[in-house]
């Protein structure tokens, strides 16, 4: 897919070629789920704006955008399906002043798409299911990244401030991957065992075999799980082979660098990224998800390692 696809480029275009992608049956209605043509009228009248269908079943009218993420945008429909590609192509992430140069629209038209995209794009964990399970493996790491909006002080500081230090608080987010499958981030207001056990148990079946660092976070949450396995950092030890198996969480990595820069591109803690790389499946899946209002303050990422 080029930049210069006429889908890209033209309005017309790119609703034809969602219909194609939402309806490959032909039309549905969101209303009703009527899916009967001889009940399903096009209306192509003078007064009727490109791509208007009529339910005669609920007696309602519909577009191929009704239900997405694209509903009631007065942006052109070109401008969406390019902002989706550019998002779910881009290694990186995109930055909405990226979008702002490209897509030739204001800044604050190009971060208000980016935040639909980004929420259209999120999975849905409660409905996905854990991560692992019996005979596969997760790795756990906590990455820190951006700038906090107040610092967090432990309670045993009773109170008192914070002396002053050379690197400024960051934002805590804990990380989950799935060997050859899926990764989730989630970011918390600050690391303890209780914080990471929750996300651990409800992110990450227990019949699997859990990889970490030796931080005390995981030492023991791990015993919970079928296996729990380490390698040691601070004696400059990332990977070990053990039975054949190599014991690491550096995939973990990748994808925390991935994260760090779309996050630092949005400014914002509920910007959500899924990393794909094909056109057809992504604008699929975007255009079929809901409108959503604004994210949560503890967004939950996930990315394809």
């Amino acid at each position: 897919m080029k930049l210069d696809s006429p889908i890209f480029q033209d309005a017309d275009a790119a609703r034809i070629h969602l219909e194609a992608q939402r309806w490959p049956h032909g039309p549905n209605c969101p209303h009703c789920g009527n899916a009967n043509p001889d009940r399903i009228t096009k209306m192509e009248g003078k007064a009727h704006r490109p791509g208007l269908y009529n339910c005669m079943e609920c007696r309602e009218q519909f577009t191929v955008t009704v239900g997405t993420v694209f509903e009631r945008s007065k942006i052109a429909l070109n401008k969406w399906l390019l902002a989706t590609f550019l998002m779910a192509s881009s290694k990186k992430g995109m930055s909405a002043h990226q979008l702002h140069r490209m897509l030739g629209v204001t800044y604050k038209t190009a971060w208000f798409m980016a935040h639909r995209i980004r929420e259209a794009m999120a999975e849905d964990v409660k409905s996905s299911g854990p991560l692992g399970g019996e005979g596969k493996i997760v790795e756990a790491d906590e990455t820190y990244i951006g700038r906090v909006d107040r610092d967090y002080l432990s309670p045993q500081r009773k109170g008192q401030p914070r002396l002053k230090r050379k690197m400024k608080p960051k934002r805590t987010v804990i990380g989950l991957v799935e060997r050859g499958g899926k990764a989730r981030m989630v970011h918390v207001q600050h690391a303890t065992k209780a914080v990471v056990r929750d996300i651990l148990v409800r992110n990450a079946d227990r019949n699997s075999t859990l990889y970490t660092d030796q931080s005390k976070l995981y030492t023991v949450t791990g015993e919970e799980y079928a296996s729990h396995k380490t390698t040691n950092h601070s004696a400059g030890e990332y990977v070990r082979y053990e039975d054949g198996a190599s014991i690491h969480s550096n995939r973990l990595r990748t994808c925390s660098r991935s994260s760090s820069a779309a996050w630092s591109a949005c400014t914002s803690i509920a910007a959500k990224l899924t990393c794909t790389a094909t056109l057809p499946s992504s604008i699929s899946a975007t255009i079929a998800a809901p409108r959503l209002r604004s994210p949560t303050p503890n967004a939950t990422t996930s990315c394809l390692p």
